[in-house]
């Protein structure tokens, strides 16, 4: 009877402690490693294995980072985050499906650096926008979507106002003998603005196609070795483009209201289309 009212008086001294502590919190730095737990906390010496074991744990704002190379998991973003493996191999296999989907709120920021993403043969989208008010793609390498309409990155934004840049990346290999392409922005009631710089679009189905209400500028980049269409517009969008080279294409360098700084290699297409002059030279 004693031990049972001195474990009753201790049960009531430690409940209010208990009750005190804080749920985790989430960090605002997380890391994944090849040899990862997802059942870490995902910190520097306990990180995670995948991209959606750290998210779950990033807080909204807060970046992941890469400390060695690994395969690190097909992943949706529902939140603003930064992803960094620069320095190692930020591998995505994304085989028949999708390598990374953002469907974030409309006021969002999302940067995705250093990223290897990889369809397979089979995969389907390498990174697919559907709503951000902002994508930042750098140093990356999309490739190998070749499922039926597979496209290397595509957007199709919700909201007005969407950015994208892609910088310093290579996208390659994407689509199929039909259709697809290496970049598609297009809207779905919202509108885009683009900037694509330094960018290798290679030997897609259609380079870069753009549709919609979106606004696009292509420089220092190179559009080349497509089984059609090198740089592909239609509707109201607007492309512009400089220093670029869209070379080597099976089908047209350009179709639609393309505009020129006339800074542009255009050659080795069929036909070597010659795009209307742009102003914005001051």
């Amino acid at each position: 009877m004693r031990r049972i009212a001195l474990l009753a008086l201790l049960a009531g001294l430690f409940a209010p402690v208990i009750a005190s502590q804080p749920a985790h919190a989430q960090a605002t730095r997380t890391w994944v490693s090849g040899v990862g737990d997802d059942a870490n906390p995902c910190s520097r010496t306990a990180p995670c294995k995948t991209f959606p074991g750290a998210i779950s744990k990033t807080a909204a704002g807060g970046e992941i980072n890469c400390l060695d190379s690994g395969g690190f998991g097909v992943v949706t973003i529902t939140k603003a985050i930064s992803i960094y493996c620069e320095g190692v191999v930020g591998g995505i296999l994304a085989a028949s499906t999708t390598g990374v989907i953002v469907n974030a709120a409309a006021t969002d920021h999302i940067v995705l650096r250093g990223l290897d993403i990889d369809g397979a043969g089979t995969g389907i989208k390498g990174i697919n926008i559907l709503q951000a008010a902002s994508v930042v793609i750098e140093h990356c390498f999309i490739r190998n979507f070749n499922s039926a309409g597979g496209v290397g990155v595509f957007v199709n934004p919700t909201n007005f106002n969407s950015m994208l840049m892609i910088r310093d990346s290579v996208i390659s290999h994407n689509g199929t003998a039909a259709d697809g392409a290496g970049i598609s922005i297009n809207t779905n009631g919202g509108s885009s603005r683009s900037l694509i710089n330094n960018t290798a679009i290679h030997k897609n189905f259609v380079g870069l196609s753009v549709q919609g209400s979106s606004n696009v500028q292509v420089n220092n980049s190179n559009i080349s070795e497509s089984l059609s269409t090198g740089l592909a517009l239609s509707g109201v969008a607007g492309v512009r483009i400089g220093r670029s080279m869209i070379v080597n294409n099976l089908g047209a360098a350009t179709t639609g209201s393309v505009l020129s700084y006339l800074d542009n290699q255009i050659n080795g297409n069929n036909p070597d289309t010659t795009p209307a002059t742009a102003g914005g030279y001051h």
